[in-house]
């Protein structure tokens, strides 16, 4: 049998396997999977607990976290197993795709957590801790009294008198003060960690998987960018005006006041449009949060999927937490993988509304992905999605669904023959998905390539934070932000999900690819009047992505479902009509993007 040269963790002693190579490395992977399982779901345990139950003045939650964090950390970064992974590739050719890419997700996360710079690995995981309680346990107020991000986002979304909406949108940014130094130092420490296995910058390190160079991410987002640019500055250019007459301004201003918009960040403007015959908060009002949940679960089951584990319902954290709770949780809603096996659960805070009946079809597609590639033909190592993106994109895509007329009717949550003006609703979905490519594709993704690959200075966060806002998203900051406001980390991804934002930007690309393929390969149905409930045909496709998780390449998955690479062509033919819409309700208005 060949022999397979193993270094070992001294570095120095070399062994002679007389196994065979497939047959050595198996047992390095399965021994490696073992303890890594272990420790996963402990460190998910811990920080569940720390997203789940934050108290002032804890002395115990924090600590525990940082130690189950380190104690992963620790093993994925060990020397021993950057040795061994490192030399097993040296003889990828004689081994099997599987082992390969196994191999090299163990190097991927050996790079978060080198154990070649111990000091680094524990000052980071400390310092990521610290800005998640800091972040978290804020306590945001208006005139004095504590308030909700829910409630904070009600009244963005719902009051007129620009005063009150002033005061609230500075009250959701405040935060950022707080976080400023810990963004600072996270700056630092991200970078030199992963330099230490090579890479050039925390950036890099996260592009890398997938098989990309930071310039050609930053290249793909930045042309996704300006292919959506036209249809972009004509809702820009509408809303300026529609906005500046809703709140009766003297003059229309060039850039978009970031207190005028309905969401902190000037994300998602939805709300700015209510389509007649579709009001569907109305609809939920008759509804409680537990419906939104369980409905949500009905849905997958119709296309043929599974009910989920009973756990998930038994250790989730759904809802709010009630009035008085002497604790509090993060409000921003997520998924979770527990122990890359069975142990599903989502971290919600739902009330009866769109918006989180929306979040709960998004949220557990990502629950009904890790069931589905929780199978024997992946191993766990590699049970994620085929791309980052892809768990985003499989999300929005039923959160989307999830939204067009025909399923509503269905649910009976619009009449059957409500009356419904097409371009209304096109405009309504444009201020979603359309409205977010220039945040994410733009502002968060070019703010993060500056922070690591460029080393941005902490003297210039906020003047780099806004001058990308205003030449992305023609937004504009209610007054002057000097660097005594940091307005960045008030967006939790800054803080604990760092240099992955793109995902979301090619998740919705992706996203518009596969509904568009549903649409018109096995429903039949025009794409923007669908109703995927109880069509066990589109469940089988979906499964046929979803059950393969990260064990094939992304492109070649993308080109052997739907038969093309990632394009902005369908999202840009889905909402080709409302161009001509804009063009014409805009004559004689001033562009200024």
């Amino acid at each position: 049998m060949k022999k397979i040269l193993i270094w070992l963790a001294m570095g120095c002693l070399i062994l002679a396997c007389q196994e065979d190579p497939k047959v050595a490395t198996q047992k390095f992977l399965d021994a490696y999977t073992k303890t890594f399982q272990e420790l996963y779901y402990a460190s998910a345990e811990a920080e569940w607990k720390s997203n789940t139950y934050i108290v002032e003045g804890d002395t115990v939650t924090g600590p525990a976290t940082e130690r189950a964090n380190k104690a992963l950390a620790s093993f994925t970064g060990s020397k021993e197993n950057i040795e061994k992974a490192r030399a097993l590739l040296a003889y990828k050719d004689q081994f099997s795709d599987l082992q390969v890419r196994q191999l090299e997700a163990i190097l991927y996360n050996a790079a978060n957590n080198p154990a070649t710079v111990p000091d680094l690995v524990d000052a980071r995981i400390k310092a990521e801790t610290a800005q998640n309680e800091k972040l978290f346990g804020f306590d945001f107020q208006i005139d004095g009294k504590s308030v909700s991000t829910n409630e904070i986002d009600a009244i963005l979304k719902e009051e007129t008198n620009l005063d009150k909406r002033l005061a609230a949108w500075e009250a959701s940014k405040e935060v950022g003060k707080n976080l400023r130094d810990g963004l600072v130092a996270l700056q630092e420490l991200r970078n030199k960690t992963v330099q230490a296995l090579g890479y050039d910058d925390y950036f890099s390190y996260q592009v890398s998987s997938y098989g990309m160079t930071t310039q050609e991410m930053v290249d793909l987002n930045r042309r996704l960018v300006e292919e959506l640019r036209p249809l972009y500055r004509e809702l820009h250019t509408y809303f300026r005006y529609e906005l500046a007459k809703k709140y009766g301004a003297s003059e229309v201003p060039d850039l978009i006041p970031a207190h005028w918009l309905p969401n902190r960040w000037g994300q998602d403007w939805n709300s700015l449009v209510t389509v007649e015959g579709f009001d569907l908060d109305g609809a939920l009002k008759e509804k409680d949060a537990e419906w939104l949940c369980r409905q949500g679960e009905k849905f997958y089951k119709s296309m043929g999927f599974d009910a989920m584990p009973e756990t998930f319902w038994t250790k989730s954290s759904l809802y709010p937490l009630p009035e008085g709770t002497y604790y509090k949780k993060n409000n921003h809603a997520s998924a979770w993988h527990m122990d890359l096996e069975n142990d599903v659960r989502s971290l919600m805070s739902v009330v009866p509304n769109a918006d989180w009946y929306e979040t709960v079809h998004h949220e557990l597609g990502h629950i009904y992905y890790y069931m589905c590639y929780t199978n024997p033909d992946v191993p766990p190592l590699l049970r994620e999605g085929a791309n980052r993106a892809f768990h985003e994109a499989i999300g929005s895509l039923l959160g989307f669904a999830a939204m067009q007329k025909p399923f509503l009717a269905h649910l009976d949550l619009i009449p059957a023959d409500a009356k419904t003006d097409q371009m209304q609703i096109l405009l309504k979905e444009a201020l979603n998905y359309i409205v977010f490519i220039p945040w994410s594709a733009g502002v968060m993704t070019d703010f993060e390539y500056e922070l690591y690959s460029n080393n941005l200075s902490p003297d210039q966060f906020n003047a780099k934070w806004w001058e990308l806002k205003a030449k992305y998203q023609g937004i504009a900051p209610p007054s002057e932000r000097g660097e005594e406001y940091c307005d960045a980390p008030s967006k939790t991804h800054i803080n604990n999900d760092a240099a992955q934002y793109y995902d979301y930007a090619l998740s919705n690309v992706t996203l518009f690819q596969i509904h568009n393929h549903i649409a018109t390969k096995i429903l039949k149905q025009d794409p923007k009047e669908t109703n995927y409930y109880g069509s066990t045909e589109t469940g089988e496709f979906l499964a046929g992505i979803l059950e393969k998780g990260a064990s094939v390449d992304w492109r070649k998955l993308m080109k052997d479902e739907l038969g093309e690479e990632l394009s902005a062509n369908a999202m840009l033919n889905y909402f080709a009509p409302l161009m001509d819409y804009l063009k014409d309700a805009n004559k004689g208005r001033k562009y200024t993007l």
